[in-house]
């Protein structure tokens, strides 16, 4: 993991000579690394798709519900087609999002250090960094500077996670972050909520939107029925995300 980690990207044939083993401990190796979410499996090599080490924001939060995260992410990733410009903001759910986009033949723009970090290595993706004041708790770009640099953008679809869902609509715990979001939403054609089931019923520091103001929310199984009904009757479209195995300590 760690060769895969310094280099981003790394040919199967090298990283068996490398730990001088055969390529077919090699691949049982990268599966773990798969499956545990450090790397992602690519023809001929593997990516690098954990925490960088200056970077490891989402290493220090509690682990409590992480696999309602990974359903929502592997069922959002459902809705994206090759070829997608996406912006994707800097919540953890969003960024394993990313990590199960690492790869794909897709156009990014992130405000989130974090999920570019995942990007740097991809032939495959154009990446986009905005820029701005950097939060340092989060890694992600704020104010502004920000806001004045996704308002000169077009995406298909903007990516946005969020603190809570209540009545009122959507919330997030920072101020300016719900600016920028609100900048996001404005250049995108398409926007999608990720939220895990514990976010639904709870309220935030500031109100990001009304609930019918997004096209998507992709939630996990775990969702009340009162929710589920709530969001449809909102006009917003619903995706549910099926139960995963929890990953491997």
């Amino acid at each position: 993991m760690e060769l895969v980690r310094q280099h981003g990207f790394a040919a199967l044939p090298d990283l068996a000579k490398v730990m001088q083993v055969s390529e077919s401990t090699i691949r049982r190796d990268l599966d773990h690394l798969e499956k545990i979410g450090s790397a992602k499996r690519t023809h001929g090599g593997v990516f690098y798709t954990g925490p960088s080490p200056n970077l490891a924001h989402f290493e220090r939060q509690p682990t409590d519900g992480w696999d309602h995260k990974r359903a929502v992410a592997a069922k959002a990733v459902e809705l994206i087609d090759d070829g997608d410009t996406l912006l994707l903001d800097g919540g953890s759910t969003t960024y394993e999002m990313a990590r199960l986009l690492v790869g794909r033949p897709l156009q990014i723009v992130t405000n989130s250090l974090p999920v570019a970090n995942l990007f740097t290595s991809s032939p495959n993706t154009d990446l986009v960094i905005v820029g701005g004041y950097v939060h340092s708790r989060t890694g992600v770009s704020l104010g502004p500077y920000a806001n004045d640099m996704i308002g000169d953008l077009n995406v298909h679809r903007a990516i946005l996670s969020v603190a809570g869902v209540s009545e009122r609509g959507y919330f997030n715990s920072n101020l300016l972050l719900v600016e920028t979001e609100r900048a996001m939403m404005k250049s995108a054609d398409e926007v999608i909520v990720v939220a895990d089931s514990g976010k639904f019923g709870r309220q935030s520091l500031a109100h990001l939107c009304e609930l019918a103001e997004v096209q998507a929310v992709v939630a996990d199984e775990s969702i009340s029925d009162h929710w589920r009904q709530r969001i449809l009757d909102a006009g917003v479209q619903l995706h549910i995300g099926p139960q995963l195995a929890k990953e491997s300590a």
